[in-house]
C-alpha cells in the first residue's frame, strides 16, 4: 500500500473505522455520533475513521480500543493456521488488511507496535506461499481447465486480501507468460 495522499488503497484503509472514547467534553460535534446531542461527553464512544482519529488521539482527545480484524481471537486464529482465515472478510469486501494494519501500527506504543508488525509480517509470510502455489496452479490450468477450477480458483481469491490478490494476478500472469514463451521457444537449440 502506497502512502501517497492519491492512493485509492490508502483512501480505503484509512476509511476504515476504530472504537474511540473521548476523554474530554468537546463541544459542538456531537453530530459525528449521529445522535441528537450538542457535544461529545467525556467517556463517549463512538466509531470514528481512521483518518479522522489521528487528530484526536494524537491531540490526546480520546483512546482508542485495537479494531476486530486484529482482536486477540484473530490473531489465535492466525498464529493456528494463518491460511484458513479470510482476510477479506475482516475488512470490507476490497479492502486492505496490511494497510489498515500498518496505519493501527502508527497508533500504537513500541511494544503493542512491535506485536502488531509481528502478526503483519507473520501473516504475509505463512500466506505467501500459498497465494503464489495457487497462483501458478490456475494459470497452469489454462483455459482448458474447465468451468469448476475457474470457480475455485474465483472462491479463492475471495478469502484474500487486496495485496494478496495483485500478488495472485501477477504471479498468474507472469506463469502463463512463462509457459508461453516455453512453448513457442525453439527445443531443438542445445
Amino acid at each position: 500500500m502506497d502512502d501517497n495522499y492519491y492512493s485509492i488503497d490508502s483512501i480505503l484503509a484509512e476509511n476504515q473505522k476504530i472504537q474511540c472514547t473521548f476523554k474530554v467534553e468537546i463541544p459542538d460535534m456531537g453530530h459525528l455520533d449521529g445522535g441528537s446531542e450538542r457535544d461529545i461527553k467525556p467517556l463517549s464512544k463512538m466509531q470514528i475513521p481512521l483518518w479522522m482519529a489521528y487528530i484526536l488521539i494524537f491531540s490526546d482527545y480520546t483512546e482508542f480500543s485495537i479494531p476486530a480484524p486484529f482482536n486477540a481471537r484473530v490473531r489465535n486464529a492466525l498464529n493456528a493456521e494463518a491460511r484458513s482465515v479470510r482476510l477479506s472478510s475482516l475488512v470490507g469486501q476490497g479492502g486492505s488488511w496490511y494497510g489498515f494494519g500498518k496505519l493501527i501500527v502508527r497508533l500504537l506504543d513500541d511494544a503493542p507496535a512491535d506485536e502488531m508488525s509481528e502478526v503483519l509480517t507473520k501473516t504475509f509470510r505463512d500466506r505467501l506461499l500459498e497465494v503464489i502455489d495457487q497462483a501458478q496452479h490456475f494459470a497452469t490450468l489454462g483455459s482448458g481447465g474447465g468451468s469448476a477450477s475457474g470457480d475455485t480458483a474465483q472462491t479463492f481469491r475471495e478469502g484474500l486480501e487486496s495485496v494478496e490478490r495483485e500478488l495472485f494476478v501477477l504471479a498468474q500472469e507472469s506463469t502463463k507468460r512463462t509457459k508461453r514463451w516455453y512453448e513457442t521457444t525453439d527445443k531443438s537449440v542445445k
